[in-house]
C-alpha cells in the first residue's frame, strides 16, 4: 500500500473510495493489519513530537483544518486499526444466537466519535474499550463499556438500550448521558443530561435507581447515591479538556496517568489528599499541567523518560 495514500487517510483527506481500498487491504492478511498500526503509531509520533505543528505553523488556516479533519477521522482510523471482532452468544438457552460483536480500544490522550448501527452517537474517552454489534437485533440495543463515554442514543421505545459495565447496567430509550466505569480503578458513575435513565445491578434487583435530567449517581460503598450535577466542565472532556472540582490531587494524578500513558508515582503522601479545582487542555501536555498545579501544592518532580515515570516528592 502506497505510504502517501495512508496518510492523507490519517489526515482524512483520502476519497470514500480510497477509504475502501485501505479498509479492504487491510483485512487481506495480518501483515497488512500490522503495517497499518505500524504506519498509524508513527503518525501518532510525529503529532505528540511536534514535528507536525511545525510544518503547519506557514499557514494558521491549514492547521485548523487538518485538526478539525483529524478529529473527525479518529474514530475511523481507530476503529480500523484497534477494532477486533469475534462471536459472542447472547440469550439463554435455545434462543442463543451468534452476534459479531467489535472491540473499539482508544489510546491513551486520544478520543474518538462514532456512531452506532441504530444511528446513536458515542464518545468514548482516553483509555476506553467498548464492545458492541456489528448490527443491534430487534428487541434490545446493548454495548459492554469499561471506561468513559458520552452517549447521546437514538429513541426507539420498542428496543430499549442497555450499557452494562464491571458495576452497573444503565438502560434507556433515548437520552444523552455520560458514564463513567474504568473496571481497573473500580469506580462508576452516571451523569444524566437529557431523557431517563435506569441504573440497576446486574446481580442485585433491589440495588437500582431511576435519573431525572441534571442528575447523576456514584457507587459508593455498595450503595448508589444521587445528588444533582454542580459542574458541567467535567464533561467537556469530548472537547480535550481536563476538568476537575474539589478532586484529590492523588486522583488527578491517576488522570493524568491515563491521559498521557505514563506512570506518576507519588512519593510526597502528604498532599495526596489536598484538594484542587482547575482545568487543563490535554493537548498543552503534561508538564505544564504539573507546572500549574505547583503553584498551589508544594512538590518537585522528576521525569525518567526511559521507563515512562514521573516521580512527585
Amino acid at each position: 500500500m502506497d505510504k502517501d495514500l495512508l496518510y492523507r487517510f490519517f489526515e482524512g483527506h483520502a476519497s470514500v473510495e480510497e477509504m475502501k481500498s485501505i479498509k479492504e487491504w487491510a483485512e487481506t492478511s495480518e501483515e497488512n493489519s500490522k503495517l497499518l498500526r505500524r504506519e498509524r503509531k508513527l503518525f501518532n509520533a510525529i503529532i505528540l513530537s511536534g514535528r507536525l505543528k511545525r510544518m503547519e505553523r506557514q499557514t494558521a488556516k491549514k492547521k485548523n483544518y487538518f485538526i478539525r479533519e483529524f478529529l473527525k477521522i479518529a474514530s475511523v482510523v481507530v476503529i480500523t486499526v484497534g477494532v477486533t471482532a469475534a462471536l459472542f452468544s447472547v440469550g439463554k438457552d435455545k434462543d442463543d444466537v451468534n452476534v459479531a460483536m467489535q472491540t473499539i480500544t482508544v489510546p491513551a490522550g486520544q478520543r474518538v466519535n462514532l456512531d452506532l448501527p441504530d444511528g446513536s452517537n458515542v464518545w468514548l474517552n482516553a483509555g476506553t474499550r467498548m464492545q458492541y454489534p456489528v448490527s443491534f437485533m430487534k428487541d434490545k440495543r446493548e454495548v459492554i463499556l469499561d471506561g468513559e463515554a458520552y452517549f447521546e442514543v437514538a429513541r426507539n421505545e420498542k428496543c430499549p438500550f442497555v450499557v452494562r459495565t464491571h458495576a452497573m447496567d444503565i438502560e434507556v430509550l433515548g437520552t444523552k448521558f455520560n458514564v463513567e466505569a474504568y473496571s481497573a480503578e473500580r469506580t462508576f458513575a452516571t451523569s444524566l443530561m437529557q431523557g431517563k435513565v435506569r441504573v440497576k445491578s446486574p446481580v442485585n434487583e433491589k440495588l437500582a435507581v431511576v435519573l431525572l435530567p441534571h442528575y447523576k449517581t456514584v457507587l459508593k460503598d455498595g450503595k448508589l447515591v444521587v445528588s444533582k450535577i454542580d459542574d458541567y466542565n467535567v464533561y467537556r472532556w469530548k472537547e480535550g479538556l481536563y476538568c476537575f472540582k474539589n478532586k484529590p490531587f492523588a486522583r488527578i494524578m491517576e488522570d493524568l496517568e491515563r491521559y498521557y500513558d505514563l506512570k506518576i508515582q507519588l512519593d510526597k503522601k502528604s498532599i495526596e489528599g489536598v484538594v484542587l479545582t482547575g482545568k487543563f487542555r490535554i493537548s498543552d501536555g503534561l508538564d505544564y499541567a504539573l507546572r500549574v498545579l505547583q503553584k498551589d501544592v508544594a512538590f518537585t518532580y522528576r521525569r525518567d523518560k526511559d521507563n515512562d515515570v514521573i516521580y512527585i516528592k
